[in-house]
């Protein structure tokens, strides 16, 4: 069985899982493949699409459901918990509608959203909403980005197509992962002046009331 018919038979299913897992890589990976006429486009950007709400509804009820348990309070405890939750409460509808596309947010939201008072209804048309936009938007970028990189290379090395398919694809895994350490460098660096101002504080605080 050859490489392509692999990808055309279990391509969509390692999308859908990928994209509730793992994210932006699979999906613009499968936009990248249905440029190629692996995969279909309308397939691809569906499984995208189905992958991420069904991943997020399964977050969400999971939050609801076990609210009260020692590991949904564990995961409570997390600062970025506590963000989502701000958030939530200040902005329900754009939050909902947006923390997918937020860093060090999209696992954890829909959890905290599932332990808040927002009702399963108005949450899933609103995931539904955000996880259509989401898949489609992805699914083009590897779709529209792809012809551009396959043309390149298809210059380079005429003949050696799906070694120029591989190579895109660890290339763009390669910026999904670079885009992911610079955003996490950057929210550590935010966090870091906030820690030290809450210890320099609780010190002070100690030291007054000796």
């Amino acid at each position: 069985m050859s490489i392509e018919t692999l990808i055309a038979q279990y391509g969509l299913a390692a999308i859908f899982v990928g994209a509730g897992l793992e994210g932006e890589t699979s999906v613009v990976t499968g936009g990248l493949l249905a440029h190629e006429g692996l995969l279909s486009l309308g397939g691809t950007a569906l499984a995208a699409v189905v992958g991420s709400f069904a991943a997020d509804q399964l977050f969400f009820f999971a939050g609801r459901r076990y609210r009260d348990t020692a590991r949904v309070r564990r995961i409570a405890a997390k600062p970025a918990f506590a963000k989502a939750l701000d958030t939530l409460d200040r902005h329900p509808t754009v939050f909902i509608l947006s923390f997918r596309f937020l860093y060090g947010l999209r696992t954890i939201s829909p959890i905290a959203i599932g332990t808040s008072h927002v009702p399963a209804r108005t949450f899933v048309v609103l995931n539904a909403i955000s996880a259509a936009v989401w898949g489609v938007l992805f699914t083009g970028i590897g779709y529209l980005f792809g012809h551009s990189l396959i043309e390149a290379i298809d210059a380079v090395m005429p003949r050696h197509k799906l070694l120029a398919i591989v190579a895109i694809i660890a290339l763009v895994a390669l910026v999904m992962t670079t885009i992911r350490y610079w955003r996490r460098r950057r929210s550590n660096a935010t966090r870091q002046p906030e820690a030290e101002r809450i210890r320099s504080a609780a010190s002070t605080d100690a030291s007054e009331r000796t």
